[in-house]
């Protein structure tokens, strides 16, 4: 096992997790200012994904397509809020799964009419393709390695956000005391429709960031949910932080996970089964650090005691 692909790997796990920040920031946004349980989460993810897509084949343009990927999910976010998540705040969080269950197969239905039930291909440009070397000789792509640079970046402009603007003053008082600010004059409707755009813009992102990795396709969207879910239980619901330091482990946890317990699992069990165990643990492996973190931490890492 060498120490290249060691880095590789870890890498790899970086780029995953960032990208995994992105869609938990926004979810853990939403809940802990309104309170939503959002299943559509991972629908916006594929809207970015597949305006991105259209965008880039019709204009050539990768730039003009992630632009069309953050206004298209913040477009929808904000319609979706207004026509529809505005009338579940005082619902029951089952009635709130209902609904936003019910959006996902209307998404997906949408998208599949407007776009066809084949995968589109959104291409890695020139000057983003290729290897670049790393101290030791490491050759690592280098579209990778500026996502990195972009979850960087944006849970840096997300801390200054919520930490040094008014707006964010404003969504940190909605998450503790909504009627408060209610009372002190700010508009809360348009507050919860600017906070649910900024979610769903962060999810079209990463769904056009890694469009360009993986194929766009209708439903894409749903297993980076549940993970980002895995996230923000381990960082702590509410907590930007919380989802930044989760989202890594989750990535980490998950990629090397995958390619090295099989391996150690083979090495260190003369069976003939090794391997499948070790592959079936490794799928497992993100389900059992949330596990470990809640027995420690019941609120996870960064998330308020009760």
């Amino acid at each position: 096992m060498s120490s290249i692909l060691i880095i590789e790997q870890v890498l790899n796990g970086l780029q995953f997790g960032v990208m995994l920040f992105l869609m938990a920031a926004g979810l853990t946004l939403i809940f802990g200012v309104m309170g939503l349980i959002n299943l559509a989460h991972g629908s916006l993810y594929m809207v970015g994904a597949f305006a991105a897509a259209w965008v880039a084949g019709a204009t050539g343009s990768f730039l003009l397509a992630l632009v069309a990927a953050l206004a298209a999910a913040a477009a929808a976010g904000a319609l979706v809020e207004i026509v529809v998540i505005r009338r579940l705040y005082k619902a029951a969080h089952l009635d709130q799964v209902l609904a936003t269950f019910a959006l996902i197969l209307i998404f997906s239905e949408g998208t599949r009419w407007v776009f066809g039930s084949f995968p589109l291909f959104l291409d890695i440009p020139d000057y983003l393709s290729g290897p670049v070397t790393l101290p030791g000789g490491i050759q690592y792509p280098f579209y990778r390695l500026v996502l990195i640079g972009i979850g960087f970046a944006v849970a840096l402009g997300l801390w200054w956000l919520t930490a040094k603007t008014r707006i964010g003053i404003q969504i940190r008082a909605g998450e503790n005391d909504r009627e408060m600010i209610a009372a002190l004059g700010v508009d809360i409707s348009k507050l919860y429709t600017l906070v649910f755009a900024l979610g769903a813009a962060l999810a079209g992102l990463a769904g056009a960031l890694v469009g360009a990795i993986q194929s766009v396709q209708v439903g894409m969207g749903e297993p980076v949910l549940i993970l980002a879910f895995v996230v923000i239980v381990i960082g702590g619901i509410g907590s930007i932080r919380g989802a930044f330091i989760g989202a890594l482990l989750v990535g980490l946890t998950d990629t090397l996970g995958g390619v090295f317990l099989p391996e150690l699992f083979k090495l260190f069990m003369e069976t003939t089964t090794a391997t499948q165990t070790g592959s079936a643990l490794a799928s497992m492996a993100v389900y059992i650090l949330m596990s470990i973190v809640l027995i420690w931490r019941p609120s996870g890492l960064f998330g308020a005691r009760a």
